[in-house]
Formats: structure tokens, C-alpha cells, sequence
């Protein structure tokens, strides 16, 4: 695997190594030692999750606050998806800041949102099954969110905003500046 160190701190872009011949592929997906050697960090996953969505599904932008915090290592079975990231750590030097990768069942990529950081996706195939481990489990009271197209942030999420499916909830989140914060 290779491990990639985005711009912002301690969020990776992860390439597996993808073995192919006639019969088709094989690959290594998530190997504990491998990741945290890569990563340079200790993470145990504790939850796995998966969702199908449409094209111009958006989901996010989503993070859980304080001792439910999550780090995330998402991936795409099926389709393809723009996976964001954005730094929300007050006193990191690229707060407010974001990645987006593509992620797809072809290129097989992987991407390593940390806790302090919120996380959405937007679908860019017809179909998309996204996967996801968990470093923590899920708590809805502490549940936090930030509107996809914050001026702020100013995400280039390169899709028609009239073709976007996007929950009622996520339509209302607050912007970065009134969201929760996160520690």
C-alpha cells in the first residue's frame, strides 16, 4: 500500500497494491500493522458501514464532537464518489480547510479522515455503494454537521447544484462558523 499525506495533517490518501491476471484481481484492503505503520498513528476500527446512493446524492457534511469523535478509512465498493474532508481542529494551521478525493471501485483508493475533521461524499456514477470503518462508535447527541457549500469553506464540489439530492437535514446544517465544535 502506499500512504500519501494530504495537505492536511494526518488525513491520508491510501493506493493499495492490486495484484491482476487472467482470473481477475486480488488486493489487500486494511491490514491493522500495514495502516498504522502508514499512518503513523494508532487507530482501532470498532464499526463498519456501507450506503448505496444515486447520482447527485450528497451526504455530509457530517463528524461527531468530543469523546465520540471519529476517525473514518472510507472507500467505494461500487461507482464512484468525490470524498471531502475538511480540517475542523481549532487550532490546526489549515482549519477550515478541505480535500476532496475521487474514490472509486476502479481505482480502489482509500481515504483516512481523522477525528477532528468533517467528512461527505457526493456521487458521481449512476450508483454508488460507499464503505466505511469507524475508530468510534456512533452517538447521536453528539452528532455534528456543516453546510456542503459553506462560502467559508468553499468546496469544489464540480456538479450542478440543481441536480443534487440532498437530505432535508443536511440542507439545514450550520455554516463552519456556527457549527459545533468538535473538541
Amino acid at each position: 500500500m502506499k500512504f500519501t499525506e494530504t495537505k492536511l495533517k494526518d488525513c491520508y490518501i491510501i493506493d493499495p497494491k492490486i495484484i491482476t491476471d487472467e482470473r481477475g484481481y486480488f488486493m489487500e484492503s486494511f491490514n491493522e500493522k500495514t495502516f498504522q505503520e502508514g499512518i503513523q498513528q494508532s487507530v482501532r476500527f470498532v464499526q463498519d458501514n456501507q450506503s448505496f446512493s444515486s447520482k447527485g446524492v450528497l451526504r455530509g457534511l457530517h463528524y461527531q464532537v468530543g469523546e465520540h469523535a471519529q476517525a473514518k478509512l472510507v472507500r467505494v465498493i461500487h461507482g464512484e464518489v468525490l470524498d471531502v474532508a475538511v480540517d475542523i481542529r481549532p487550532d490546526s494551521l489549515t482549519f477550515g480547510q478541505y480535500e476532496a478525493v475521487l474514490l472509486s471501485a476502479e481505482n480502489q483508493r482509500q481515504f483516512f479522515v481523522p477525528r477532528g475533521f468533517a467528512h461527505g461524499f457526493l456521487v458521481l456514477s449512476e450508483t454508488a455503494t460507499f464503505f466505511y470503518k469507524c475508530d468510534n462508535f456512533y452517538n447521536k447527541e453528539a452528532e455534528g454537521g456543516i453546510l456542503f457549500n459553506d462560502p467559508t469553506i468553499d468546496i469544489h464540489w464540480d456538479f450542478p447544484m440543481d441536480h443534487l439530492l440532498i437530505s432535508e437535514k443536511d440542507q439545514h446544517l450550520p455554516t463552519l462558523q456556527n457549527a459545533k465544535k468538535v473538541w
